[in-house]
């Protein structure tokens, strides 16, 4: 009669394929596990790539606008400088009561536009001095001043924005020397003889 090897139990076959499918299934979640937190690591380095990228490529377009809007401002600001001889001409054509017809059409229109792309007219008979926005070409002294003055508009000035394109042409006044206003009168003052009394009242 055959004897049967030692370890072929019934039962013995099972836990070992138990075994076996136990640590291949450990391996295979371990192995997972490594994968998936490789795949985690790569994708949070490729999203901090695409917002890299899309932060330059925003400040990219925000430089691009800006030089743009930069580059206008410099072509309009010197159309606009090139007319301004011809606006000079139409305000000393207008003092003269010369504009008229259809010559009043093209220079109201040519001043309607050059208002619309940023071109201002400053200057006005009355108005305080500014250095840094009038020039003074003449210079007088009034009592009817109390600070410098212009008091005549030679050539106006003109700006786009806050940029001086030209300061204003103008006569300046200044108040008359010595025309300052004196204090209180004489007689409402202290003199020598109201101290010399309130002394000797002291003195008693």
């Amino acid at each position: 009669m055959t004897e049967k090897p030692q370890g072929d139990k019934p039962g013995d076959d099972s836990a070992a394929e138990e075994a076996v499918l136990k640590a291949a299934e450990e391996a295979v979640s371990g192995g997972a596990s490594e994968e998936l937190a490789a795949a985690q690591r790569e994708v949070a380095e490729r999203t901090a790539d695409l917002q890299r990228l899309q932060a330059e490529y925003q400040n990219y377009r925000k430089r691009v606008e800006r030089d743009r809007l930069t580059v206008r401002e410099i072509a309009v600001s010197n159309i606009l400088e090139s007319l301004i001889p011809v606006l000079d001409d139409i305000g000393r054509a207008r003092e003269h009561g010369e504009v008229t017809g259809g010559f009043k059409s093209v220079s109201d229109n040519l001043e309607t536009v050059v208002a619309k792309l940023g071109l201002q007219q400053f200057g006005k008979e009355g108005e305080s001095f500014d250095p840094t926005l009038h020039e003074a070409l003449m210079h007088s002294y009034s009592s009817d001043v109390t600070e410098d003055t212009c008091v005549q508009i030679l050539q106006p000035g003109y700006r786009i924005g806050e940029r001086i394109i030209r300061p204003a042409m103008v006569a300046v006044a200044e108040p008359q020397p010595g025309a300052q206003t004196t204090g209180a009168p004489d007689a409402e003052k202290p003199g020598p003889d109201a101290a010399d009394k309130a002394d000797g009242a002291a003195e008693s």
